[in-house]
């Protein structure tokens, strides 16, 4: 056991936070959970089948080990074979000997979920679990490779007391009743997931089966106190998902679920059971929004994910930015530019605080990544592409790339070559500026008018240079104006324009197309 010790703090060092074996594939997890009404212990079992890529001598998963207050998990056996394997538990890793001629393992397990599956109270003081998992909290209750580039297929086996329902990813495979009085539920999923969408959620719900988008059962699961508001709020899903699948591609799940419950987030957008916060239910339809970036993630951050931590733009952004153009085609442009203008101040707002780019690979904390550059700067960041190769190229990117990286994960450069390849543009600096180096333009204007020639000049306050298209409305007095079109490249430009009329006001970026702050405003 000494060997496998040293091995386990050579592997907690040299791979981080999660196991991330590079000589191991999981395939398939098929996890037990055994739950009841009388403490907050979970019974585990864990079926993993996996393939090794290399020689190993051990495999070595995430799961967090019990502490001193019962608080954590505790491997009872694991069995190979038929054999019975050496293991070591170690902070949050589980170190395994490879049983060399087997591609399988059964993991028994039992404990108190510190984190990841959430056992708690509703609003109306009843008894909810919740699988929360994003971004690394599953291995709080699930032995697993606790990282969005392992993806693999998932079944959950359920068993509760009679007076839950239960759901998880997948289609219900199996309903039971138990001569205990149990419950047992078994859902399995057709494609492979990363480990921060495996969930289950376990409530007393009210269910309703909606009609089928495109061969997708759509379904509203929420507590049963508010049933008829959350049947009004949710069926919303139906017209966002029909909008998704025209503009992106065939919807990559085989359901999809949309449920209250009671976690960390607003919402969490896991895998074919999306779980919104518990007031997300009003009655009045207030979480349109929240609704389509949720069920955006299906696409984006579900199917085609990130292939690390540091490139969550992938998933936040995408999720962001798809919920304005939804908001575009089904209120106007002046939602986009709404919507657009509010998340260019929080992106402002936060540049004061961190000085961050938006690929970021320093944070350690992957909570500290749900931030203005993750969400609101990739928004814009798409935004300005947009503007930049047009919508028909834009929109051919957006569906070449979730094809080419669905059911699998993909990286900036990755994005980047796509919307080159289609694109035919060199975009090089355009995501360096934007998305690998911090900050945005601060742009101070000044303007005089005199022998009907208006003088213009534009100056970069901001430390790093950008480049970029700007466009300037002039206001005259008689009510009239006119959009001017420049390119910016240097730190103070001069510009000229004739006109028989005298200015009154200028207007910075008019029609909302550039992430920008004014200096002075």
């Amino acid at each position: 056991m000494r060997s496998l010790l040293k091995l386990i703090f050579v592997l907690i060092f040299s791979t981080g936070l999660s196991a991330q074996n590079p000589s191991v594939d999981i395939e398939k997890y098929s996890f037990g959970i055994e739950l009841s009404d009388n403490d907050d212990i979970i019974s585990g079992t864990t079926d993993i089948h996996y393939k090794l890529r290399s020689a190993t001598d051990s495999i070595v998963l995430d799961l967090v080990m019990m502490d001193e207050a019962g608080k954590g998990m505790k491997v009872d056996s694991i069995l190979s074979g038929g054999k019975i394997l050496k293991f070591k538990q170690y902070n949050e890793k589980l170190a395994i000997v490879n049983p060399q001629d087997t591609s399988a393992l059964k993991i028994y397990y039992h404990g108190v979920p510190k984190d990841g599956l959430i056992i708690s109270k509703n609003k109306y003081g009843d008894r909810t679990f919740f699988g929360d998992n994003w971004p690394n909290r599953a291995h709080n209750w699930l032995p697993v490779i606790d990282h969005p580039s392992d993806k693999a297929f998932v079944d959950f086996k359920v068993t509760v007391p009679s007076h839950y329902q239960v759901v998880a990813n997948g289609r219900l495979k199996e309903l039971s009743n138990l001569e205990s009085g149990e419950v047992y539920y078994h859902y399995s999923s057709e494609v492979a997931l990363p480990t921060k969408v495996m969930v289950i959620g376990v409530a007393e719900f009210a269910v309703q089966h909606l009609e089928e988008i495109q061969d997708i059962p759509v379904s509203s699961w929420v507590y049963r106190e508010n049933k008829e508001a959350g049947f009004y709020d949710y069926a919303q899903a139906k017209k966002v998902l029909e909008y998704f699948i025209e503009k992106i591609g065939p919807y990559p799940y085989s359901k999809l679920a949309n449920v209250q419950s009671t976690t960390r987030f607003g919402g969490m957008e896991n895998a074919s059971n999306i779980f919104y916060f518990e007031n997300s239910v009003t009655g009045k339809r207030e979480s349109e929004f929240l609704i389509a970036h949720e069920i955006a993630h299906q696409w984006f951050g579900d199917s085609a994910s990130e292939t690390d931590w540091s490139h969550l733009w992938l998933s936040e952004g995408f999720a962001t930015y798809l919920t304005d153009l939804y908001a575009e085609d089904t209120y106007g442009k002046a939602k986009l530019d709404e919507k657009l203008k509010d998340e260019r101040d929080q992106v402002i707002a936060f540049s004061k605080k961190s000085n961050t780019p938006v690929v970021d690979s320093s944070r350690t904390n992957y909570i500290e990544l749900l931030n203005a550059n993750s969400y609101e700067k990739g928004a814009w960041t798409l935004h300005m592409l947009r503007r930049k190769i047009g919508d028909e190229n834009f929109w051919s990117s957006i569906r070449q790339y979730y094809q080419k990286y669905k059911l699998s994960n993909a990286s900036t450069e990755d994005l980047k070559n796509v919307f080159e390849e289609v694109s035919g543009q060199d975009l090089d600096a355009f995501f360096r500026q934007w998305v690998l180096q911090y900050g945005h333009p601060v742009i101070k204007s000044d303007w005089s008018y005199k022998r009907k020639t208006i003088q213009l000049t534009i100056e970069q306050l901001q430390e790093n240079n950008f480049n970029f298209p700007l466009q300037i409305k002039f206001h005259y007095k008689d009510g009239t104006s006119e959009i001017k079109d420049l390119e910016i490249s240097e730190k103070a430009e001069n510009f000229e324009f004739r006109s028989d009329k005298k200015p009154v006001k200028i207007e910075l970026d008019p029609e909302t197309n550039l992430l920008f702050e004014e200096a002075g405003a």
